[in-house]
């Protein structure tokens, strides 16, 4: 297989919903687009973006377009996370999990989720001992 083209890499980074949530089986959007470039992937790996989301990788790549792969997750609208922060111990097991650096706190002090960064991966989810981390539509107040 050849090397990755930057500028298809590009066009495909910049069509993927930009959550790093790893569904796809990469580390983030950005590895699944090389891997995409180089016909190591194919474009039905993301759940966030959908079918929608398929369609237009496939229009770039030039190839068949197809359904995501349901196997690796629910597609579902933008969604921010929120720290119910009665319940927050301060244990920094979230702010470990966020690949985007959105959550802010201190050890033993209660964390925040700085919405504007927050992808909605969902990976700070399991991180949390005391499930004190609720996932709301983008854009509710919390």
């Amino acid at each position: 297989m050849s090397g990755p083209r930057p500028d298809l890499v590009e066009r495909l980074d910049r069509l993927l919903p930009q959550t790093q949530c790893g569904q796809c089986g990469f580390d983030g959007c950005r590895p699944y687009a090389e891997a995409m470039s180089r016909g190591e992937a194919g474009v039905d790996r993301c759940p966030p973006g959908g079918d929608a989301g398929a369609r237009a990788l496939a229009h770039v790549l030039g190839v068949e377009p197809r359904p995501y792969d349901r196997s690796r997750g629910e597609h579902k609208p933008p969604l921010v996370a929120r720290v119910v922060e009665a319940d927050c111990i301060g244990c920094t097991r979230c702010i470990q999990a966020c690949p985007v650096d959105a959550i802010v706190g201190g050890s033993k002090l209660m964390h925040t989720v700085l919405a504007p960064l927050c992808t909605g991966c969902e990976l700070c989810l399991p991180a949390c001992p005391v499930d004190c981390i609720v996932m709301l539509p983008a854009g509710q107040p919390g």
